[in-house]
């Protein structure tokens, strides 16, 4: 997480702190004047209470505005709702990524359940109690004469049609980004596993918290060594799954979390913070190219950014997807797509596209929200983003279970979850109507199965 996203949790856990000694404080008084059962029983409906409707980490207001501009080479006109169908009068030929603009406002039941709007076969949930400005995605559907139904929620004001135009960046020469094992999946399956001129570069091992690994009998280091083997095994074997063989597939074998510090002090190494190596040869072996930092195995920035100058070099591409910097908040994330914007300007080839992916976010760990085949609604932007044009490919039923067995290749995905979010998912499931698909157990499996994958788009 980045200092924003930091700053906001720390709020949170404080405001909820508050409430809970002002909670813990009414609880005694009842137990004193009314009756010594009740305090118990108050507190277990307290905390049902809590997992169904107050677990969410949302940390904005559900009634702010998403703020969102769009380029100027955008088709923005206004559309009409006439019984419960959309109404457009423009020519959309030849516009692939379709934004719909309206304010939403939660019902009475839509501040206890999800509040989602219907779009044809589609579904897009928001923030319980919402009432603001939002972006509904339509890209992929035929949007003159398409049924929009509002549950737990009502749909005000003036409706407004963003309509973008892209190629087909799938079938040009594509190099993704992950900063870990499993990001190129999350954010692009869909997308690398139909482009035949596909390559993707891992930069982590992503070895730490590796808990789970200890019950093997191992130490902390000797378990966080394990998971980073598997993990860059995982880089370079899931993306065959694909269509993208390992020749094209590399694994430059940095240590989590470490990334930032490197960025600020260039030239010193950074070893792992948990499995006591600091040589990233050791998970190199299977590379198809000789990288720069191959001659001395150091983790240095440095070295980084010469092993992605080389990358790119190497496979030529004309688009580079690599994590949003103002969106996504993981620190390695961030530092990832710095180090890939020093490897442009070393490197002899030019990539002409940036696609920017998002698969965390500073103010909603839900997003995207709602069950997973459904689309992608634009996440919450409080704060004023650049005015990226958008592109929104969409993912067919065979596709998205593709997806899902990529993801469930990733061994970061895998392990049953912990008893109290087994319960939270029970409590949310009978009180809140909330579904999880039967591919996975991991949060993931919800939020990236869609039928949409979404890029913001950027030219260098």
């Amino acid at each position: 997480m980045n200092g924003r996203k930091q700053q906001l949790l720390k709020r949170h856990r404080r405001n909820k702190r508050i409430a809970l000694l002002m909670a813990l404080l009414a609880l005694v008084l009842l137990g004193v004047l009314v009756a010594w059962w009740l305090p118990p029983l108050l507190l277990a409906l307290g905390w049902v209470a809590h997992e169904a409707w107050f677990a969410d980490h949302l940390f904005y207001s559900p009634r702010d505005d998403y703020r969102y501009d769009f380029p100027a080479d955008c088709l923005s006109v206004p559309v009409r709702l006439e019984q419960g169908v959309l109404r457009v009068e423009a020519d959309l030929a030849g516009h692939d990524t379709l934004i719909l603009e309206l304010r939403l406002k939660a019902t009475w039941l839509g501040r206890w359940l999800d509040p989602h709007v219907l779009l044809g076969s589609d579904r897009q949930d928001f923030e319980r109690g919402v009432a603001g400005r939002r972006y509904l995605n339509l890209s992929g559907q035929q949007v003159d004469g398409l049924a929009i139904a509002p549950r737990f929620c009502r749909i005000e004001g003036e409706l407004r049609l963003h309509a973008m135009r892209n190629p087909d960046f799938a079938a040009q020469r594509m190099l993704i980004i992950a900063p870990h094992a499993d990001d190129a999946e999350l954010a692009a399956f869909g997308q690398y596993s139909r482009s035949p001129g596909a390559a993707i570069v891992t930069l982590t091992q992503g070895e730490i918290e590796a808990e789970h690994y200890q019950r093997l009998g191992l130490d902390k280091a000797a378990a966080a060594r394990l998971k980073g083997r598997l993990r860059a095994w995982d880089s370079l074997a899931a993306p065959l799954w694909g269509g993208v063989p390992q020749m094209r597939c590399v694994q430059l074998g940095y240590y989590c979390l470490q990334l930032p510090a490197m960025a600020e002090q260039p030239d010193k190494p950074f070893g792992s913070r948990e499995s006591g190596e600091s040589d990233i040869r050791s998970v190199r072996a299977h590379n198809p190219l000789r990288l720069p930092a191959d001659a001395d195995g150091q983790p240095t920035w440095h070295n980084l950014v010469a092993d992605l100058a080389a990358v790119i070099d190497h496979y030529r591409p004309e688009v580079l997807l690599t994590p949003h910097p103002e969106l996504d908040p993981h620190h390695d994330h961030v530092a990832s797509t710095r180090a890939v914007l020093e490897a442009c300007e070393r490197s002899s080839w030019r990539p002409q596209t940036l696609l920017l992916y998002a698969n965390h976010l500073h103010d909603n760990d839900r997003w995207p929200m709602g069950p997973a085949g459904n689309g992608i609604a634009l996440p919450p932007a409080i704060a004023a983003l650049p005015a990226d044009r958008l592109w929104s490919p969409s993912l067919g039923a065979e596709r998205q279970l593709d997806k899902a067995m990529a993801l469930g290749l990733q061994h970061d995905l895998q392990g049953p979850l912990p008893l109290k979010r087994r319960l939270r998912r029970l409590i949310q499931r009978v009180l809140v109507g909330r579904r999880w698909p039967a591919t996975g157990e991991d949060e993931f499996f919800r939020k990236a199965v869609r039928r949409h994958e979404l890029f913001w788009v950027r030219s260098r």
